[in-house]
């Protein structure tokens, strides 16, 4: 059967996948974090932009595991993190499948910075422990992975290839658009980038910067061409992050979209959040990179199609 065949000839990327989850646990258990494991199928879910979650007849498989795993730092755990399954509905492409592997940590009483770090020293990790090299093949490229990583801010990188200040001009729809068409297609690829702070209307969990109210605390981490982590420092208002959701949801009901019902008990126990940040990184993608896959299908065991 071709099915079959598909999968013996994915072996070797499904040796480094596992190699990459090896070296990643290792990781964070030597720097103190406690490796935890919560739902995937939630009663509630983070409303989110332009995420829509799938819905069973028993509550949404979570498109991300933070709505658990911040109730650890609530409840006075430092560092915490959990790598598993997440799903969206209606993701399928190159590099999106509607089931994922998420790689997620937080740490109590640091900030973005403090992730971007980790992201640094992660890869390092995983690269000695896979294969001892820091230059990697992707698309045609060379990429050292090596760090330190060229740090540059969003506003730096849309007035050079995009033409507008998104600080100054609030446009979703707009901001969107030109990161997809104008901004990440232009980064550089012999390095990783990370790009820091989003205007504050792209961030929805994040805490606004204190030195510019017009920026919030959020990081993406970019590596030929592909996204790989998302992570910020973590807003612990709830009044304000209430609002937050219920603009969201203003705006998802003005498309026609459904709303999402929202997270009482994540709410409750915002305020008891100490300073802390988190981040999340695609384990498919990082395989991805390290193999020189193409495709995201490439690097999992079974696609969508193979089921």
């Amino acid at each position: 059967m071709e099915d079959l065949a598909r999968l013996a000839r994915k072996r070797g990327n499904l040796v480094l996948r596992e190699r990459i989850l090896c070296s990643a646990r290792r990781f964070f258990r030597e720097r103190g974090f406690l490796e935890v494991t919560t739902p995937i199928l939630s009663p509630t879910v983070i409303p989110e932009e332009h995420i829509h979650p799938v819905e069973t007849a028993a509550g949404f498989l979570l498109p991300s595991p933070e709505i658990h795993m911040k109730r650890f730092l609530a409840a006075g755990y430092d560092r915490v993190f959990q790598i598993g399954p997440c799903f969206r509905k209606a993701e399928r492409g190159e590099q999106h499948l509607p089931e994922f592997t998420m790689l997620e940590w937080y740490r109590a009483g640091e900030d973005y910075h403090a992730l971007a770090d980790d992201c640094e020293r992660l890869l390092a990790a995983v690269i000695e422990s896979v294969s001892g090299k820091a230059v990697v093949e992707y698309g045609g490229n060379p990429i050292d992975l090596s760090p330190p990583w060229p740090r540059l801010t969003v506003r730096q990188v849309f007035l050079k290839h995009a033409g507008w200040d998104p600080l100054e001009e609030e446009n979703p729809e707009r901001f969107e658009r030109d990161l997809t068409e104008k901004v990440v297609p232009v980064l550089p690829r012999e390095r990783p980038v990370l790009l820091f702070d989003f205007p504050a209307y792209e961030a929805s969990l994040a805490r606004k910067s204190p030195a510019d109210p017009r920026t919030a605390e959020r990081l993406e981490l970019f590596a030929g061409g592909l996204e790989l982590a998302n992570g910020f420092s973590e807003l612990t208002d709830p009044k304000e992050q209430r609002r937050r959701f219920e603009e969201t949801n203003e705006r998802r009901r003005a498309r026609g979209e459904k709303t999402c019902p929202l997270p009482e008990k994540f709410l409750a126990f915002l305020s008891d959040l100490p300073p802390c940040a988190g981040i999340a990184l695609g384990i498919d993608r990082l395989a991805m990179l390290l193999a020189g896959a193409s495709r995201i299908d490439e690097v999992v065991a079974l696609a969508p199609e193979d089921l």
